[in-house]
């Protein structure tokens, strides 16, 4: 009996002869391409309409006490609201902490990452990295993936030997140092209660509440940002979370529902 094995052969049997398979190979092969008079365009274009759309706020500012850090917690994807209880303040170590902004899946990452890479310096120095040494890590790598199409736009505050410290750091590889920093579509409605409020000899309530207020006030003007306003507080002893209230609640504690006049009090009409 013989054993038929064709079913185990990883190719197709071969119809004809080898030189007819080899010409058939190396003739060239002719299709249409797309009718486009301006490729670089039409390219990015594409690039525009797959572009995921995304929106957040987050701000951090530097005062006398320390730094803090608020964000909200909405995850949107166009018009869709994912999510509404995203944690988009990162702890990276005791004494510093990241936001997120841009694409969630890149920001966690990366942040986690830094932490990773954080803690290694300071088990080879035996001394904490400073808040200047850990945005410049990020910065460095975030700029070696540059054009890769990575999002990020995120806040490092922490506090070092030389004290407070905010950094900004995006996917472009741009580092800036600062004392009042706003990531996000609602960046500009904050900033426009940050800016008008802020004073470096505020007290830490004071602060917390400045920075509650600017990030509520953010959700009331743009959609992409919602959900609950997270409120840190870094200083010297590390960062501490202060406060995570709704932006529904916190809407009725800036805004509190006045009661309307009754117009016409009905009575009881006497029987005749």
């Amino acid at each position: 009996m013989k054993l038929d094995t064709s079913g185990f052969e990883s190719f197709a049997p071969l119809s004809g002869s080898i030189d007819d398979v080899c010409s058939d190979l190396s003739a060239h092969q002719f299709f249409d391409l797309p009718n486009c008079s301006d490729f670089d365009g039409f390219q990015k274009n594409a690039i525009q309409m797959v572009k995921p759309a995304k929106g957040t706020t987050t701000l951090a500012f530097v005062f006398k006490e320390g730094v803090i850090v608020a964000a909200d917690s909405r995850a949107s994807m166009g018009g869709y609201i994912s999510s509404q209880t995203v944690k988009k303040i990162i702890e990276i170590n005791p004494y510093m902490i990241g936001t997120m902004a841009g694409g969630a899946a890149d920001c966690q990452f990366w942040h986690r990452n830094l932490g990773i890479k954080c803690r290694l310096h300071e088990l080879a120095n035996k001394r904490r990295i400073s808040v200047a040494g850990a945005s410049k890590l990020l910065a460095n790598i975030l700029y070696s993936y540059r054009g890769m199409g990575l999002s990020v736009g995120t806040m490092i505050a922490g506090w070092d030997e030389t004290g407070p410290g905010l950094y900004y750091v995006d996917s472009e590889g741009g580092r800036l140092k600062g004392t009042r920093f706003s990531v996000g579509s609602g960046s500009p409605y904050a900033y426009g209660v940050l800016d008008n409020g802020y004073r470096y000899d505020m007290s830490i309530e004071e602060a917390a509440e400045l920075a509650r207020r600017a990030i509520y006030h953010a959700t009331f003007r743009d959609g992409a940002s919602g959900g609950v306003v997270s409120v840190y507080y870094v200083g010297r002893d590390g960062w501490k979370k202060l406060s995570g209230d709704d932006v529904g609640e916190l809407h009725y504690t800036y805004y509190p529902v006045a009661p309307s006049p009754v117009e016409h009090e009905m009575a009881e009409v006497p029987p005749a």
